[in-house]
């Protein structure tokens, strides 16, 4: 541990951002696996219940998702099955909102990983010139005296240090944000297909029916002539 101290005391001041870049992206990191893991595990089997249910009773359809509403998908699904006898329209458009919503919470963390891809590079190259400068300064040339050559391989290790770990703190940025890129492509591509499949369901199990049978109500039924009794 003294080591690792040592090695980043070397590299200067500018390494103490650099440091806090890289506890912000692994905190980030941690939250992101942690809201993503919750969120994977229990989805598929949230989305078969709803969309099973809701071929029978949308009442039940809509308390399992109520039950499942810690999760994205369970208040995704729950927005429109909250609704009582809405229009395909407003039965849409309740999936359209919804999604939006938990489609903010899938980016959070997106800016702050973003700024640090474009942060990191740039604390990396001022360490890089302080250092130089340093070494610059402890250099003796023309002065006709000896040159500290341990204080100017100071300087250069602190540009050196400060370049690498400015490098390698964008990099493991950049990838975590590329991983939680990819995860929220692939979930509202999910999010798509199950809200469709729910208003498809809306549509043809209750929607278009009800609409039928108000617009062609069965006839009265026929009532029999009356006939006197004979005595």
């Amino acid at each position: 541990m003294t080591t690792v101290f040592d090695f980043l005391a070397r590299g200067g001041p500018v390494m103490v951002p650099i440091m806090g870049c890289s506890v912000l992206t692994i905190a980030t990191a941690l939250e992101r696996t942690w809201f993503w893991t919750s969120l994977l595990k229990r989805e598929s089997q949230v989305v078969n219940e709803v969309l099973e249910a809701a071929r029978q009773d949308l009442d039940e359809a809509a308390a399992i998702a109520a039950q499942a509403n810690d999760t994205p998908v369970g208040r995704f699904l729950s927005a429109p099955l909250r609704l009582k006898n809405p229009s395909p329209e407003t039965f849409r458009l309740a999936l359209e909102n919804a999604g939006d919503k938990e489609f903010v919470q899938m980016r959070r963390g997106d800016k702050l990983l973003e700024t640090i891809v474009a942060v990191a590079p740039l604390l990396g190259l001022l360490g890089t010139v302080t250092g130089l400068i340093a070494t610059f300064n402890n250099l003796n040339i023309g002065g006709g005296g000896n040159t500290d050559t341990s204080q100017a391989a100071a300087g250069i290790g602190e540009a050196l240090i400060t370049t690498a770990a400015g490098m390698v703190v964008a990099i493991l940025a950049l990838l975590v944000f590329r991983i939680m890129v990819t995860f929220q492509g692939q979930q509202m591509d999910y999010f798509s297909e199950a809200g469709n499949e729910l208003e498809l369901i809306y549509r043809q199990y209750w929607y278009e029916p009800a609409l039928s049978a108000a617009e062609n109500p069965p006839p009265p039924p026929r009532s029999e002539p009356f006939v006197a009794e004979r005595y």
